[in-house]
Formats: structure tokens, C-alpha cells, sequence
């Protein structure tokens, strides 16, 4: 399933609002906005949900990490084939929460390019970002750690790492779109960060711990698409 942007990317985390029946009721949720606004939504459960999730909706349902791991003894790894099975459609990686060896990123990109998956790699600044795109990933994903479920916007706190890292991106190629997270909770950030050259944003606790995630998902896409 081709991944389109505008993006609007939801990281389901370990969220109890993202967990087991939660997380394929905020998927329906995320479908339903997707398909009311003709926008771009996917989300990225835990695995224990994915599976379920990916039979029931229509929108990329991403893994949140793979391992490059083979077929064998690699007991509680995530083999990329068995992401494919289920029905996903690509994955992140290097999360900061989650981080991976430069090497292992480049094997596990190349790995997802040979399923047909999309790959999503997460940075943390400039340099990162542009080590990242060299490396031929779908998508590059930039999140100040600090600024990670701090309800402070990067691209009001750090509108320079936006505009440095799609600058550093587009040096290598102009074929992989950019990504922004970290504090992302309203439309403003949203539009302030497409304006900033972004492609789409990553979010998690601004959508999911939300009273009401189809407002403030109506809202992202509202002003992603003014």
C-alpha cells in the first residue's frame, strides 16, 4: 500500500488509550477523518494489535520496529516477513525510544525495500537526518528527543531543525520526504511545519491521549490542507 503525503502518522506507542480494543477503535477513528477529508493517515500500532487492526481499516497500518533478523531461532524479535503477512505496510525505525546501530538501519531499510515495505526512519537532528536519507529510506522522520510528548512544539521551538533537515534531505535527493515530530498537539503546529518544508508530521500522545482524537485529527488535516 503506497504511503501518499501529506502525511499524518500516528504512533499508537503502549498507550492504554492505544491498546487492544482502543487501539482498533482510534484506528477506525483515524480511518474515518482519512476518508471524510480525502487526507493521508497511518498509524502505527503496537504488533499485538496490528494484525487485527490492518484486517479491519483501509489506511498503511505501520509496525512500530522491525528487527534484521532471518527465519530461525531469534525468539521475541520481529521478523520484517511476518510483518508483511499480516497485512502492514512498512514500518518505522530507530525510533528514540528504540534506537538501532547505523549498519543494522541500512540492512533493515534494504530489507523492507525487498518485501515491497515501506520503510520510515526516525532522527534526532541535522546531521542524523542527513546520515539517515543517504541510507534510502521512504521516508526520514526528525524529533528532538527533549521535545517528545512535551506539548512544546519543534516547529515552534525548533523551526531551524525542520528547515535544516528538509535542507540536508533535499543536498542528497529530492525523492525522500521529511517528517516532523515532537510536541505536535494542534492544526497551527501542524501548518507551521508544512510551511517549514515538512512533508507530513509524526505524532503520538497529541492525537492519542486526546479527549476527543477525531477533533484534533479533523483539525491536523484541516490546516495541512489550507
Amino acid at each position: 500500500m503506497k504511503i501518499k503525503t501529506p502525511l499524518i502518522l500516528i504512533n499508537f506507542k503502549t498507550y492504554s488509550q492505544a491498546t487492544g480494543r482502543n487501539a482498533l477503535n482510534l484506528a477506525k477513528i483515524c480511518e474515518a477523518v482519512a476518508k471524510q477529508h480525502g487526507a493521508s493517515i497511518a498509524v502505527a500500532p503496537q504488533l499485538a494489535d496490528a494484525q487485527r487492526i490492518a484486517e479491519v481499516v483501509e489506511i498503511p497500518v505501520l509496525a512500530q520496529h522491525i528487527d534484521n533478523v532471518q527465519p530461525g531461532s531469534h525468539t521475541g524479535f520481529v521478523l520484517p516477513e511476518a510483518v508483511k503477512e499480516i497485512g502492514l505496510a512498512g514500518s518505522l525505525l530507530n525510533h528514540s525510544e528504540h534506537r538501532i546501530r547505523l549498519d543494522v538501519i541500512e540492512d533493515s531499510i534494504q530489507r523492507l525495500k525487498k518485501l515491497e515495505l515501506a520503510s520510515i526512519v526516525c532522527s534526532n537532528n541535522i546531521p542524523t537526518t542527513s546520515a539517515m536519507a543517504s541510507l534510502g529510506p521512504d521516508f526520514v522522520a526528525i524529533e528532538p528527543p527533549e521535545l517528545i510528548g512535551s506539548g512544546i512544539s519543534v516547529s515552534d521551538a525548533q523551526p531551524e531543525i525542520i528547515e535544516g533537515a528538509v535542507k540536508a534531505v533535499q543536498r542528497i535527493t529530492k525523492k525522500i520526504p521529511v517528517l516532523c515530530g515532537a510536541g505536535i498537539t494542534k492544526g497551527a503546529d501542524v501548518k507551521k511545519s508544512i510551511q517549514l518544508g515538512a512533508k507530513g508530521v509524526l505524532v503520538a500522545s497529541g492525537v492519542v491521549k486526546a479527549e476527543k482524537p477525531e477533533k484534533v485529527l479533523t483539525e491536523f488535516v484541516k490546516y495541512m490542507q489550507a
